[in-house]
């Protein structure tokens, strides 16, 4: 495990970072006080962006996970009515106004 200062890494951010993805952990300090750490990904991060952002906001508590997995193909869409009912509709209740 490396430390480094604030100063020195933001001139050689590039070369903390090939040590992060190798693995190494890297303190870094401001003023000999930790205040970050850099590191490899956890096991548990996804490699895609969108699915880590999506696992944030799991933990978060803004969406639920479903609670069966999906399996196959989604069930085929059938139109509850045809277009030109539901226009009809529409238009009577506007009607009513």
């Amino acid at each position: 495990m490396r430390s480094v200062g604030i100063k020195v890494l933001n001139n050689r951010l590039s070369e903390y970072i090939r040590l992060a993805a190798a693995g190494e952990t890297v303190l870094v300090t401001d003023r000999d006080r930790v205040v970050a750490e850099i590191g490899p990904p956890r096991e548990t991060r996804s490699p895609f962006l969108a699915d880590a952002i999506l696992a944030e906001a799991v933990r978060a508590g803004w969406l639920t996970p479903p609670m069966l997995p999906a399996t196959g193909d989604p069930p085929p869409s059938k139109p509850v009515a045809p277009l030109s009912d539901l226009l009809g509709e529409l238009d009577d209740d506007r009607s009513e106004r």
